[in-house]
Formats: structure tokens, sequence, C-alpha cells
């Protein structure tokens, strides 16, 4: 985008206060100090940070995701903080909103859900996101170019035609009127039409709807989601932006809540080109601050980059899911995974992120949970031999975890996972 694009998005937004002040972050689901977040005009505030230790700009990371220094909030709130959490393990995100929201349980995140207050489907990098309905509206839109881009080989290879999308829609949506469907049932209707569902056609197939903005995941039927016509369950309440305006308010919130971020980082997790990020951050760039570390930019929240120092969080233990922001919300992982643990975390690379045990900000061993019909057990793995103030707080962090899915949970540290202490 050239700079005269960029002036008037600027303006566009210098315009209409309203449209970054009414979006629920950072206006009415701040991050911590909200009002010290968005300075009058002309004084963001930039230089050099103090704290620049992979494990403190991790420790920053997660003051602002709200998993250090919770607030009061709802499930659905905390999801409206970070804007989008990825969820394609459904477990998994259920606790990555728990374990940021005090107090709340398994069954209040499920009951946010049956309460259309959030939703689960695919808004960027086809990958599977728990968001408020009017988040989903806001993001949807502004990668689907790029997501049809990069699944059209694969439809290819699968035998999906635009003629076959438009009869699985055509069958979906006249079925989804009845009532919410499981992915089982909705497969039925597909197959009932014609269409194969074998090997990966029939997800492709959902997917297709999702990312047209037809259909999502919302109440829960068991232990699964069931789809839901978005528009009929969660009618749009928002105001709607065009795209410059909508990248950024996503850029703004995503820095909020995720910063200390790169634009780098920000593409990525969006699915955005560098172009539209940093025209997003020119227009908004008043609203929020900058740091610079080891010569990268970072932005984000002026009290989150001020706090140098964040020694109390520095020996916070917590049980994070596999698939967490924590991790899957940076391009760059390492201020919070030493690439030399990648490994041990996504075994043979294959995607499937390991649930991680996170000691002052950086991943330092995994975790495994084994339900059962009295209770959990959980095993912890660390990488090293633990302290006993490091081994208390993996006590409290099962306690929190067993509050969650208010069930007893026994606790075992795997003690081969790591080298004997010297």
């Amino acid at each position: 985008m050239n700079s005269r694009m960029r002036s008037s998005v600027s303006l566009s937004i210098a315009n209409r206060p309203h449209m970054l002040s009414s979006c629920p972050t950072p206006a009415t689901l701040a991050p911590p100090s909200v009002e010290e977040f968005t300075p009058a005009p002309n004084e963001r505030q930039t230089g050099p940070m103090d704290s620049s230790s992979p494990a403190q700009l991790a420790r920053l990371r997660l003051t602002s995701q709200r998993v250090h220094r919770h607030r009061p909030a709802t499930p659905s709130e905390t999801v409206t903080q970070l804007t989008a959490m990825q969820g394609q393990d459904l477990p998994g995100v259920l606790w990555s909103i728990g374990l940021r929201t005090p107090g709340a349980t398994e069954s209040d995140v499920r009951a946010a859900f049956d309460r259309r207050e959030l939703v689960r489907s695919w808004p960027m990098r086809g990958t599977l996101h728990v968001t408020a309905p009017d988040d989903l509206r806001l993001i949807l839109p502004l990668s689907r170019h790029r997501l049809k881009t990069a699944v059209a080989s694969r439809h290819r290879e699968l035998g999906i035609t635009a003629d076959d999308v438009t009869t699985a829609t055509d069958a979906g949506t006249r079925a989804l009127g009845e009532g919410p469907l499981t992915r089982k049932q909705l497969l039925e209707v597909f197959e009932a039409a014609g269409q194969s569902t074998a090997g990966q056609r029939g997800i492709h197939l959902i997917s297709s709807l999702a990312h047209a903005g037809l259909i999502c995941q919302g109440p829960f039927v068991g232990t699964e989601q069931a789809f839901v016509l978005f528009d009929e369950w969660a009618p749009s309440t928002a105001a709607t932006y065009d795209r410059d305006e909508a990248i950024a308010v996503v850029a703004l919130r995503y820095f909020v809540s995720h910063g200390p971020a790169t634009e780098a980082d920000l593409a990525w997790w969006a699915n955005l080109t560098l172009t539209d990020v940093r025209a997003a951050i020119a227009a908004i760039g008043d609203r929020m601050a900058s740091r610079s570390i080891d010569g990268r930019t970072y932005y984000g929240a002026g009290d989150v980059l001020d706090a140098a120092r964040p020694d109390e969080a520095a020996s916070d233990v917590f049980l994070m899911p596999g698939f967490d922001e924590q991790l899957l919300g940076y391009a760059d992982r390492s201020a919070a995974l030493n690439p030399e643990h990648s490994e041990r975390i996504v075994p043979g690379r294959n995607g499937v992120f390991k649930p991680t045990l996170v000691i002052g900000g950086r991943v330092s061993g995994t975790w495994s949970r084994r339900e059962k019909a009295r209770g959990i057990d959980v095993v912890v793995m660390p990488f090293d031999a633990l302290d006993k103030d490091t081994e208390r707080g993996i006590e409290r962090a099962v306690e929190h975890y067993s509050r969650f899915k208010e069930k007893p949970v026994s606790e075992t540290i795997a003690a081969e996972a790591f080298p004997p202490a010297r």
C-alpha cells in the first residue's frame, strides 16, 4: 500500500473515533490499565526497552494475554480480549479460556457457547478459532481470498468443484435451517445430496461454508459442538468497517492482547500481508506504544511494555493447553520456547502441539492428562530438575485445573524426564 493510501486510512480512523473506541477491545474489554493504553495524539512512546531477555519478553506477553495478572471477566469477555483463540483442540481451548478467566469452570465456558456469546470457526490460516460472533464477522473477510487461494490445489486433489460447493451449500443451509446438526449429521446431509465426504472431502466442504460466513459451530451436543447457521444463531450487532478500517481494529486489538509483538507476528497470526499490517500500524500509531528490542520493533499496551522487569511473574507456573495463544499467537516463538526443545513439543514436526509446562514465561516441560470416571490423572514432565518452590507452583496449577474441570486431579511429576539435580 502506498503512502497516499496509508494517509487516507489514518485520516479515516481519526475522523471516526467510534471505530476503535466502540470495539470491545480496548475500550470495554481492555487490557491492564487501558486508560494509559490510548495516549493523546502525538504522545506515542518509543525507545529502547530495558527488558530484553526471552523470559522477560515471554512474561510480558503472559500479562497481555491475561494468563498472568488476571482481571475479573466472563469467558466471552476473555475471548473478546484476545480477539481470537486457536481452537482446533476443543478441550484445550476450553481450558485456554478457563485459565484466563478467574473462577471459571468448564461448564461456564461451555455455557457461553450455548448462550450464543462464543462461536468456533475457521476465520484465518485455515485453522479453527474461538471468537465472539461479531469478531468472526470482522475477521472472516480479511483473509478470505488468501484462504480460497491456499485451498484451491487441495480442492482439485479432492475433486471438489465450484458446483460441488454450491450443492453442499444448498443442502447444508437447508438442513441447518431446521436446527443445529452435529458434524456426523451434516456430513450425512452432504452424502444425501450426492457429495462424497470420504477422506478429507467432507471437512473441506464444511470449511467452505464456514469461510463464506454461512455456518459456524455453536451449541454443545454432549461433548461436541453442533453446526448452526451463523446469521440465524448470532445476528450481527456491531458496526461494519471497510477493509482498511477492519485491519486497523484487528491490529490494535492484537497488539493490546498479545504484545510485545512485531509486525511479522501480526501478519502471520491474522494471515495478512506485511503491506496491510504496516498500513494498519501507521493508522493506529498514537493508540499504542512501541519499543525496540535487539533492533526489532515491538508493539503493545504502554503499561505492559513499561513493565521492564516483571519479576513478580518470574516463578509463576502454568499448565497450558497444547494449542494456546501463548505459543501459537506469534510467528517467532523463541521467546517462550527454546528451539532445542521444539521437537519435544511438536514431535516429528507433525503440527500437533503437546500441552506445556510454563515456568516464568518459558516452556519448561510438557504434561498429559488421563480422564477417568472419578477424576483426572495429570503427569507433568519437566525438562529439568525442579526446586521445591516450583513443585509447589505445579501443585497450585494442578489445583486450578481441578477447579476448572470440577473433578479431583491427581498429579505425578515424572522424575525420569530430566537429569538428576547436582
